[in-house]
């Protein structure tokens, strides 16, 4: 009974597993003097898989040939540091065996994601710890001329798209990145993130950008503004804030489909005004769908006509609201920031193709966002200009100096390796 209510509790968690790509934790195992996880490597037998359905602690000991009394032991000697039970379908883990006949497990490593391991050691006595992988940030340049749009700019150098999307959010109030008019240029200064120096794991921030949109320049600048919350924003040259209080739009979108029209006719319903008090943004289903500025989510529910839908209020006088939603990623409660992924595109409730319908109130009263004044965010304090102005004029220098070419991408030299360890 005992083994048997083992195999019980140490199931793996199988609902709504994180999806992982194909090769996405590979690593590159040199033949000589190998040190990973904090163990060398030549000391051990060492099998990598991931977690398949079905598995759980005690089933993937037993192929290794750990007898259940053992892994029960482990089990009740590391819960304080590690619950077995929250292994997850796709994740990567690694066995480190005895070299002999046996090949019997010692060591247990899971990755939770791509920075993080848990060890469970269990060679001589049984403890269990959580580090992180060496992470090295490395400094780049890249410089696009637009010919269609910025993503086919960056993809057809192969450059990660997350770079476009980081790029489209800083200038959310100055570029209108859908209407980018051929001939129009960038230049960008930012950081790429890899773990245990060979695995890319993607773009970490912009430390600088200038664009040029319509013949007129685009300068920003990321710089910390609250050192003990860990806030950063961008600013332009003069110190001037590049975000409004709100985004523009809750979505990377195709196309408006609708837009706020209180004398609305629609043929279906006998051509009577049936007023739309919303923006539809047309977008693919799963695309995120993003809180357009900081604010308390005042519901997360359901109902027949807003399909799954959440609602935000920002402060005293403004509200928003996002209709049709594939499913939510926010309770009601909740704090959130602008920029957080409070749900995903769908075709939930009354609608008839896949959008959000954003909705938008100020003062109780539905209006059109996009006749709004809107209010900016906070202006950089007098106390901090002068630091920026002083901080930004090695990076100014630096993103002057850089030449527009046709979509190349320039690495930095390699005294602007920046490397940490997290």
């Amino acid at each position: 009974m005992l083994f048997a209510l083992l195999l019980i509790i140490v199931s793996c968690k199988t609902d709504k597993p994180e999806p992982i790509l194909e090769d996405e934790f590979a690593a590159v195992i040199p033949p000589e003097d190998l040190k990973e996880f904090g163990f060398n490597l030549n000391d051990y037998i060492v099998k990598r898989d991931t977690i398949r359905n079905g598995d759980s602690f005690g089933l993937i000991m037993e192929r290794y040939n750990v007898g259940y009394s053992k892994v029960f032991q482990i089990a009740e000697e590391t819960r304080k540091d590690f619950d077995i039970r929250k292994l997850q379908v796709g994740k990567p883990y690694t066995v480190l065996c005895s070299k002999d006949s046996i090949q019997q497990a010692l060591s247990f490593i899971y990755q939770p994601n791509r920075e993080e391991y848990v060890v469970l050691n269990f060679k001589d006595s049984i403890h269990a710890f959580t580090s992180r992988k060496p992470i090295k940030y490395v400094e780049k340049e890249f410089t696009g001329v637009i010919t269609s749009n910025i993503s086919q700019t960056l993809s057809d150098q192969g450059v990660s798209l997350i770079l476009a999307y980081k790029m489209s959010d800083i200038y959310a109030w100055s570029i209108d990145f859908t209407r980018l008019q051929p001939n129009d240029h960038f230049k960008v200064i930012y950081t790429d993130k890899y773990i245990d120096d060979t695995i890319y794991a993607g773009v970490d921030k912009i430390k600088a950008a200038y664009f040029e949109h319509k013949s007129e320049p685009f300068y920003a600048f990321e710089f910390e503004i609250d050192s003990d919350k860990g806030i950063h924003d961008y600013f332009n040259e003069k110190a001037h804030n590049l975000r409004r209080a709100f985004l523009k739009a809750p979505v990377e979108y195709k196309r408006i489909s609708s837009r706020f029209n209180l004398n609305r006719r629609i043929a279906l319903y006998g051509n009577k005004v049936r007023p739309h008090k919303g923006t539809d943004f047309a977008a693919a289903i799963g695309t995120p769908i993003r809180s357009t500025a900081n604010g308390t989510v005042t519901k997360s529910a359901y109902t027949r006509g807003n399909g799954n839908y959440v609602k935000i209020r920002h402060n005293s006088a403004y509200e928003t609201q996002y209709l049709h939603m594939k499913s939510q990623n926010v309770k009601a409660g909740q704090y959130v920031k602008q920029g957080d992924i409070i749900g995903w595109v769908g075709m939930t409730g009354n609608t008839s193709g896949p959008h959000v319908c954003y909705r938008f109130w100020k003062n109780g009263k539905q209006v059109d966002p996009f006749l709004q004044k809107l209010p900016q965010s906070e202006p950089i304090s007098d106390s901090l200009k002068v630091k920026y102005l002083d901080f930004i004029k090695p990076l100014k220098l630096q993103i002057d100096a850089i030449k527009i070419r046709n979509s190349t991408i320039l690495d930095s030299s390699p005294e602007d390796l920046i490397t940490h360890l997290d």
